[in-house]
């Protein structure tokens, strides 16, 4: 059965574009069931009938998509949702509201292709008697020219790194246009601040010892935790050493 898909762009020339790339779709076939110019249309596509897919700019007069998929999340039918952008720093953002993928334009039939086979495994999971359950975060983030999906439970630390954010799992590394700050906020309850630098996930800390520091303003032999997974050690500042004894032992 076809994908009932919705397009949302305030460019008609960009909907001409993406119904013509649906209409090539095969793994998954798709049908367009409604498209709109804003967030008011597409709310009154919605009012009127089923979509599974919603395919969402984000900048648009007026509401943009990231509030839109906000509001959809509250609908009594909720389809998956798929942004498409020519602006990639939104990603941090589209894990909020728990979309499926995360297209930058101008966008190749086999990467929607891709998106489309997401929201397929999204919506046959979503109505599995096993998937009541909230679904587990994670962060969205390019790479390469690839969205992925990094599980939040994967991730060990947070690094800044001069204009990003360095993701450190425990098999490899990758880069969020972000802030620690903001990630500091969002993920409070599971990561810790250790250095002006650094955010550590508590319960992947194996330990807190010596360590001879080569930062500047801290050289000389301080403190560092080493993480399961991983043969990195991370320094910790004189500033957070306390929180971070009394974080580890309440783990």
């Amino acid at each position: 059965m076809a994908l009932r898909v919705m397009v949302v762009d305030d460019e008609p020339l960009a909907r001409i574009r993406m119904r013509t790339l649906l209409g090539d779709c095969r793994q998954p076939l798709t049908r367009v069931t409604g498209e709109a110019g804003n967030a008011v249309q597409a709310l009154e596509v919605l009012g009127r009938e089923p979509v599974d897919v919603a395919l969402l700019d984000i900048h648009m007069p007026g509401t943009d998509g990231l509030r839109l998929a906000q509001a959809i999340k509250g609908l009594p039918q909720v389809p998956a949702v798929i942004f498409i952008t020519a602006h990639p720093g939104h990603a941090l953002q589209a894990f909020d509201v728990d979309a499926v993928d995360y297209l930058t334009k101008p966008v190749r039939l086999e990467r929607l292709q891709q998106a489309l086979q997401k929201a397929e495994r999204y919506l046959s999971d979503r109505v599995a008697p096993a998937a009541s359950a909230t679904p587990a975060p994670a962060l969205i983030i390019q790479d390469r020219g690839r969205t992925e999906r990094v599980p939040l439970s994967e991730v060990l630390y947070f690094k800044a790194e001069l204009k990003y954010v360095t993701v450190r799992t425990a098999s490899r590394s990758y880069i969020l246009d972000g802030s620690l700050s903001e990630l500091e906020e969002r993920y409070a309850e599971g990561f810790m601040r250790i250095h002006r630098n650094a955010l550590v996930a508590r319960s992947a800390v194996r330990a807190l010892e010596r360590h001879y520091s080569h930062e500047p303003g801290e050289e000389g032999e301080g403190w560092a935790v080493r993480m399961n997974g991983i043969d990195e050690v991370l320094a910790v500042s004189r500033r957070q050493l306390t929180a971070v004894r009394e974080a580890i032992a309440a783990v």
